[in-house]
């Protein structure tokens, strides 16, 4: 007996979808399209498809989507615009995929992939332009013009660059430790407060732990929160550390705005990342820094879910077509 092919997902023009998906995990929000009210949200797993691989990618996708609209108590249906910003499809045929994925699952009327930069700045700023800083594992700046062009400073990766990232003062602070244990520097609770939030005994140990235990580049990462509460309870090794590496990212970010002649003053600022929302003493020193290097923010508004900066771009493909 033939089998029936699928029969395809309803309409629902009444409706959007806004994605952001990355090497850690993939957002789906679900959101009406006249209000932008977000109806129902959907998580998953990495969606990279260059470091998981396309069906792996693919899959985290459409799970990101369904757990959207069966928390929004909806069956899944074609919308009338999804937007997406994906990490690992910045080329033609990454693009590619994911065009023809949304093709033959009918996802929406109208499908558009967009970069970090316009998600968050989209999200994060009146018009969608002005400076887009990013602080979490690793962390870059970026910037749009009025007229829609985007550029970048920053975003070498932990080996050359991402000052200001959570890898960068964690390692910072663990290099401090280290040295301080030594003698060659001052005293600093680090050292215990590091011993005791890896499990260790002692100091010695963090040679075993970082190099063949399970401290890697991520869980390095994980112990930013460390130097932050030394800092904040006066050690005066941690507040260098957080003042040095808020300076060097407010530098990046200067950069990125006077090298591609963006406004310095009241210049709209989006900011996003664990270390730059988390973090007040990170986030005021970081904003103090781009004002004394040239840069005064204008209105500043952290972004902690950049899947809705997707939601606004796709509810503007909607408007702009039906001008």
């Amino acid at each position: 007996m033939p089998v029936s092919p699928p029969s395809p997902p309803p309409p629902r023009p009444d409706l959007v979808l806004g994605i952001d998906g990355g090497g850690t995990n993939t957002q789906c929000l679900l959101a009406d399209l006249a209000t932008g009210d977000v109806l129902g949200r959907g998580e998953s797993g990495p969606s990279n498809i260059q470091s998981v691989g396309v069906p792996v990618g693919l899959a985290a996708l459409d799970a990101s989507i369904d757990r959207a609209f069966a928390a929004a108590n909806l069956s899944r249906g074609t919308v009338a615009a999804a937007c997406l910003g994906l990490a690992g499809v910045d080329r033609r045929e990454g693009l590619d995929v994911i065009h023809g994925w949304a093709a033959r699952g009918k996802l929406a009327g109208r499908v558009t992939v967009a970069n970090d930069a316009t998600l968050l700045l989209a999200a994060g700023t009146p018009d969608g332009w002005g400076l887009a800083v990013i602080a979490g594992t690793g962390s870059i700046a970026f910037v749009k013009t009025a007229d829609g062009r985007v550029e970048r400073c920053g975003g070498w990766g932990y080996l050359l660059g991402d000052e200001g990232s959570a890898y960068s003062i964690a390692l910072t602070g663990l290099r401090a430790a280290c040295r301080s244990f030594d003698g060659v520097t001052p005293p600093t609770t680090l050292i215990d407060r590091f011993v005791q939030h890896m499990n260790l005994t002692a100091a010695p140990e963090f040679i075993h732990a970082v190099y063949q235990g399970p401290w890697n580049r991520s869980a390095i990462a994980g112990l930013a929160p460390v130097v932050f509460g030394a800092a904040a309870d006066g050690d005066a090794t941690a507040d260098g550390i957080v003042s040095e590496q808020a300076t060097a990212l407010a530098h990046t970010a200067a950069r990125a705005v006077v090298a591609n002649g963006l406004p310095t003053d009241g210049l709209p600022v989006a900011l996003a990342g664990g270390v730059l929302t988390r973090s007040d003493r990170f986030r005021d020193t970081f904003l103090a820094a781009l004002t004394a290097a040239g840069v005064t923010p204008g209105p500043v508004r952290m972004v902690t879910e950049p899947a809705a900066g997707a939601v606004v771009l796709a509810r503007r493909e909607v408007a702009s077509e039906a001008r």
